[in-house]
């Protein structure tokens, strides 16, 4: 998969769309669309700057054809659905709820920005 199909799926997994994205990090939707088709090398290293802030990913590592995740220092670490001293075996129902929480915290994050 190309580093691109992959920034395009990072995304639209945490935007209703690119549009949506672009608006987001001022950026036309057009140069968004040709950013993913005609290839990252090829952007102004403004907007590619732009695009990993927004999706806390590493401008290095897209740069080399990878996405990575940045970790920051108030990034908060948890727990919740993790096995961690105690031996727990999480129920579908449980995990689901657990999932629709953190959704609802991402999206809060969303709102305020």
């Amino acid at each position: 998969m190309s580093v691109e199909l992959e920034l395009k799926d990072l995304i639209l997994d945490r935007y209703k769309s690119l549009r949506e994205f672009a608006i987001k990090i001022d950026m036309p939707y057009s140069t968004m669309d040709t950013i993913l088709k005609r290839g990252v090398d090829k952007a102004n290293i403004y907007n590619i700057i732009k695009i990993c802030k927004e999706l806390n990913i590493d401008t290095e590592a897209l740069g080399e054809g990878r996405i990575e995740h940045k970790q920051t220092d108030n990034q908060v670490n948890t727990i919740a659905a993790h096995k961690d001293k105690i031996d727990v075996d999480w129920t579908e129902e449980e995990l689901e709820d657990i999932e629709n929480f953190k959704n609802y915290v991402l999206s809060k994050r969303k709102t305020k920005e």
